[in-house]
């Protein structure tokens, strides 16, 4: 028996594409389309979006803080009430911040999730880069 995702919805491919051959823009459907909501949603500074002033993850704020556990510890927060506040489709599992790579700038940032009405479960890395991309 297949189960009906239709409730998941279609979305634009992050970041946008377009098909030249069919003129036709990128769509991406179930479990890619969340990941895309997930990248766009942390992403996004609180005030960006015109229209959603509270639309956004404010790990901006976070970048020239020392990172520490406090820090984590703030950052999972964060995460989870943006991800509660803005994205209905999915429960979180687990939030799991890797900072091996810290003193390149890039921290990554795992999201453990599970389908809402599907129960069908996934992840998506998000990579935090610390540091200005200013290195040529």
């Amino acid at each position: 028996m297949k189960i009906n995702t239709d409730f998941l919805g279609i979305g634009w491919s992050f970041p946008p594409e377009f098909n030249q051959t069919e003129g036709k823009l990128a769509m991406t459907t179930d479990v890619e389309d969340i990941n895309n909501s997930l990248m766009i949603l942390l992403s996004t500074r609180p005030g960006e979006r015109v229209m959603f002033p509270d639309y956004g993850c404010d790990l901006q704020e976070m970048l020239f803080k020392p990172l520490d556990l406090t820090l984590i510890t703030q950052m999972k927060g964060i995460i989870e009430r943006a991800i509660l506040y803005h994205e209905p489709r999915i429960n979180i599992l687990s939030i799991e911040i890797d900072a091996q790579e810290e003193l390149e700038g890039e921290v990554l940032i795992q999201i453990n999730y599970e389908v809402r009405n599907t129960n069908t479960r996934s992840n998506m890395v998000f990579p935090f880069y610390k540091g200005e991309a200013t290195e040529i």
